[in-house]
């Protein structure tokens, strides 16, 4: 049951990002391309979370599942303070 909902964590992010990167390319407003990229982070990070605990048990990823949602955090971050000057 937990991997489903895992699944299903990682298919509603990548879903948000899709819908946020085709708001991007119909109205070019810069925000959206920012939130679209902290979607895919996060929907990288639900993906390695799958990967970490259901392919590869032995192997640790925490770090590089952190990483990615980090990443994903510190983009939308930046675009923030970049829309705000």
């Amino acid at each position: 049951m937990a991997e489903f909902v895992y699944a299903l964590c990682a298919l509603t992010s990548m879903v948000c990002a899709v819908l946020l990167f085709r708001g991007y390319r119909q109205g070019r407003q810069r925000l959206l391309m920012w939130s679209a990229l902290c979607f895919l982070g996060l929907a990288a990070n639900n993906a390695l979370l799958i990967v970490d605990l259901y392919v590869v048990p032995d192997t640790d990823l925490f770090l590089v599942r952190t990483g990615s949602a980090l990443i994903g955090m510190v983009v939308l971050l930046y675009g923030l303070i970049l829309e705000a000057q």
